[in-house]
């Protein structure tokens, strides 16, 4: 059979890229040869090709009877993934990924480190696009960071955007260091920041049996990592314990301990009587829902929200709060837009629209306890030098 070729074939259908090309034969090749529950999902409309090539990426390590396994858990049914967003989604494959097989998923993530780079491409308007590829926690860092320096400038008055702060304070912290000499390594003194480091607290949440790194299934359950403007994203047990361990050690590491329901693995609730959701309380709505609550959106928790307006008796606790984008509660404050807590054991909000529409999300669920019915999360603040 001729197989030669046919990448570059597909490419030029498609009018793309060499690259392209091939990375779409794969992609098929894969899907129809390995997921059947996601070819099925693509025939019937409801996975994209993006979706597709996340799902075959994100189990690229794994065996084909494991990634088979998550294959059907994902995909086999529609409602599994309803209301998630790319984001989520690919969030939820690297998590199965992880807990499916630890090693080869630490090593997978190892030999990405080596592909770190920067690159540049140009943008309309006589702009350009400049990005890193780094490893994750070093990512959550610099975004941290970059949205901490937005949020003081901001406060002090500063007229810019928040984006037009953080570009700014990117390149100023880039052009304040000295440039080495032609052929020489710069010297460690050389690439320290030139102002002190500023810390930013980067949250781990994690359970107690992969904390405590027990024997077993329970220990290897991936944590999730977030910061100040960075969703949530899930991280092997092995290196969760590595940046934990490496914060305790140089004195950065604080412990609070969250109680969830031992049957839905939902954080537990908390009141309030002020209208302003106090510290203790935000930090527990943007650990339970790590993204914006409308349907498919996976951006950043900005705004702390409440379902039934505080105008119209809305209380400011657990289950009357919910974490949104900017632009998603802007949007909400237009008439015809409502929010409820749909009933039940699971954390759910029901969004209808103006035109009288329903849409559902779900806040993920946490890491699986160490011995049911008893459970105990952790989650860290990790004062890490930027």
């Amino acid at each position: 059979m001729r197989t030669r070729g046919i990448g570059h074939e597909v490419a030029l259908a498609r009018r793309e890229s060499p690259h392209r090309g091939k990375l779409h034969l794969g992609l098929a090749a894969t899907v129809c040869a390995e997921l059947p529950h996601t070819l099925a999902a693509m025939e019937a409309g409801w996975c994209s090709e993006w979706r597709a090539l996340q799902l075959v990426q994100g189990t690229a390590c794994l065996t084909l009877a494991d990634r088979q396994a998550i294959d059907e858990q994902l995909m086999s049914d529609p409602a599994t993934t309803s209301g998630w967003g790319d984001q989520r989604f690919r969030g939820e494959v690297d998590k199965l990924a992880y807990a499916a097989d630890p090693k080869a998923a630490v090593e997978k993530i190892e030999a990405a480190a080596g592909e770190r780079h920067t690159s540049l491409r140009p943008a309309p308007d006589g702009m350009a696009r400049f990005s890193a590829l780094l490893p994750l926690a070093q990512g959550v860092q610099i975004h941290a960071t970059l949205v901490r320096a937005a949020d003081s400038a901001r406060a002090a008055g500063d007229d810019r955007t928040r984006g037009q702060v953080m570009c700014d304070t990117l390149v100023d912290a880039i052009k304040a260091r000295p440039e080495p000499e032609k052929g020489v390594a710069p010297a460690p003194e050389q690439v320290a920041p030139a102002d002190p480091a500023v810390p930013v607290a980067v949250q781990v949440t994690v359970s107690d049996a992969t904390l405590l790194g027990v024997p077993g299934e329970a220990g290897d359950q991936p944590g999730w990592i977030s910061a100040p403007g960075v969703a949530a994203i899930p991280l092997p047990a092995d290196l969760v314990r590595d940046l934990v361990a490496r914060a305790t050690a140089e004195g950065l590491a604080t412990l609070r301990r969250l109680y969830v329901s031992p049957q839905t693995g939902q954080l537990v609730a908390m009141d309030s009587q002020a209208r302003r959701f106090p510290a203790g309380l935000a930090a527990f709505l943007i650990a339970r829902d790590r993204t914006c609550t409308t349907p498919y959106c996976d951006a950043p928790v900005r705004h702390l929200d409440h379902l039934v307006p505080h105008a119209q008796g809305g209380a400011t606790d657990a289950e009357n709060g919910n974490g949104r984008c900017v632009a998603c509660n802007q949007a909400k404050e237009a008439t015809g837009w409502h929010g409820q807590v749909v009933p039940g054991p699971l954390r759910e909000i029901r969004t209808t629209t103006p035109s009288g529409h329903d849409h559902v999300s779900r806040s993920p669920g946490l890491p699986a306890p160490l011995q049911p019915p008893r459970r105990v999360d952790f989650f860290f603040p990790l004062s890490i030098a930027a």
